[in-house]
């Protein structure tokens, strides 16, 4: 294990598109090491990112932007009174995820750059396509947990629980190598399995390290929440989850963000479902139109039916919460 102090030296470290020796970067390591017990990875070097300064700061300035360190704990994340306040999507995102200990140690950046949990990929010895194979086990095997929206030709979900909320708030990224820095938005950060590299689930370089986390100030009255169901009441993933913005004016909605996650292999803007219901009240019939629109396109696999009437029923709670 290497102690890098800054992000540029940490960058060096990693392995260049060209290949070289391997090394992972480790923030919290609650993805990392589990991984690494059930030899998915095997790096040459561990790059501790613990020793980089400035990356634990959670930071708003006069314009009412936000910026959050890559390693930044989730519980510091849950319990930031501007957050709580101004943002309680964020808030009630990062509270869901895992249990306090974990919390207390996961990271913002790892949380975003968590690995498949899918069965098949988890297990050291099936080869399946996230691993190089050649094969989707889930598309005919045990799928309950796998996606309903944008799979194929690999099925996973993508677990994290901020980055649907992330998303929902037009949320940006810093990466940064040694010798670049640049920002992109962290909806177009995730990729499908169909955009090309299937053994990847971001457009994170080689060399590049997730450094900030920056989210623009919200127009005002925004009313927001993160709904989340998982299958364990202690703690778990999101068999399902409803990121929803939501702006009224005279009970009439002007603009809205409504994000999917535990159903596609990336967070899941339904912006056919935004779109469906600007200018309308918030009544049953608009909550009906809003979750025809945005699970329109589903396509479920043998064991996963289930996740279109569960998420229908979070879109619902979810907008009846915020009307």
């Amino acid at each position: 294990m290497v102690l890098p102090t800054s992000v540029e030296e940490a960058s060096r470290l990693l392995p260049t598109a060209e290949g070289g020796a391997s090394a992972k970067l480790l923030a919290g390591g609650q993805d990392l090491l589990t991984e690494l017990k059930e030899h998915l990875v095997e790096p040459d070097t561990l790059v501790n990112l613990k020793s980089v300064p400035g990356l634990d700061t959670i930071e708003w300035n006069e314009a009412g932007e936000l910026t959050i360190g890559a390693l930044v704990t989730l519980t510091d994340l849950e319990e930031e009174a501007g957050v709580v306040e101004k943002l309680p999507i964020l808030s009630e995102a990062a509270a869901s995820i895992a249990s306090a200990q974990i919390r207390s140690v996961g990271t913002v950046g790892g949380n975003l750059n968590q690995r498949p949990r899918c069965w098949y990929y988890r297990a050291e010895h099936a080869p399946c396509l996230k691993k190089g194979g050649s094969e989707c086990y889930a598309f005919e095997g045990r799928n309950k947990y796998n996606a309903i929206l944008g799979g194929g030709p690999s099925y996973i979900v993508h677990p994290s629980d901020l980055a649907p909320a992330l998303v929902a708030l037009g949320a940006k990224v810093t990466l940064k190598s040694h010798s670049t820095s640049r920002q992109l938005l962290l909806e177009d950060f995730y990729t499908l399995p169909s955009d090309g590299d299937i053994l990847t689930e971001t457009r994170l370089k080689p060399d590049e390290v997730l450094t900030h986390v920056h989210i623009p100030k919200q127009r005002a009255g925004m009313r927001s929440t993160y709904l989340k169901f998982k299958e364990r009441a202690s703690y778990d993933f999101a068999l399902s989850s409803v990121a929803l913005c939501l702006w009224l004016d005279q009970g009439q909605i002007t603009r809205t963000r409504i994000v999917l996650g535990g159903v596609a292999p990336k967070p899941w803007r339904t912006v056919k479902g935004e779109q469906a219901i600007l200018g309308k009240r918030v009544d049953a019939r608009t909550i009906e139109m809003a979750r025809e629109a945005c699970l329109d396109g589903a396509v479920t696999l043998s064991e996963n039916g289930f996740k279109i009437p569960l998420t229908k029923g979070l879109l619902t709670r979810a907008f009846q919460k915020l009307a």
